[in-house]
């Protein structure tokens, strides 16, 4: 048996394949060019940056050992740790908690927790008082349980915590996609 000689078949050619690649972009450029693309966090001409805007977020108190942990964690994310600016929106959010067992044995004892944290916000402008955007935040939090109490209150502390990381995140996006366009 003979092997078909490789060397009479057709290789591609590294040239014609840059060449295509480079024609189709060509060819996109103009079609992107006017979808009025603006990154989220960039300036655009002469408008006040995103960033500038976030900083005039003042959040108001919210009750509870989560709704301070959400409240620092929004604060953080809207001033980067520094100083805000003036006032020209406010924040207000309520929350509700609830833990639900999870991964239940035949005795009726549950191995597992998962944390419940939704919230709901408004953002109010306040030369006006205006709602001018509304929603809802939600996350779940799973955590073990044990049998020694402190590692019950550790766990129950951390997905608490996991969890209003996740909706101050989730708040923050929603606000900052909105004010974007408005910035």
């Amino acid at each position: 048996m003979s092997w078909p000689n490789r060397s009479s078949a057709p290789t591609p050619r590294p040239g014609r394949r840059a060449a295509l690649a480079l024609g189709l972009v060509l060819l996109a450029a103009p079609l992107l060019a006017g979808c009025n693309f603006q990154p989220l966090y960039g300036s655009g001409g002469g408008r006040q940056s995103l960033n500038e805007v976030m900083k005039s977020i003042v959040i108001a108190p919210i009750p509870g050992r989560v709704g301070s942990r959400l409240r620092n964690e929004l604060i953080f994310s809207t001033t980067g740790g520094g100083g805000a600016n003036a006032p020209q929106y406010r924040l207000q959010i309520a929350v509700r908690e609830d833990v639900t067992p999870i991964l239940v044995q035949r005795t009726g004892d549950a191995e597992g927790q998962l944390y419940n944290l939704d919230a709901n916000f408004k953002l109010f402008r306040i030369s006006d008082g205006s709602v001018v955007l509304e929603g809802q935040s939600t996350s779940r939090a799973a955590y073990d349980k044990y049998e020694q109490i402190f590692a019950n209150t550790r766990a129950r502390l951390d997905a608490e915590n996991r969890a209003a990381r996740t909706v101050a995140d989730a708040i923050r996006t929603r606000i900052a996609a909105f004010l974007s366009r408005r910035a």
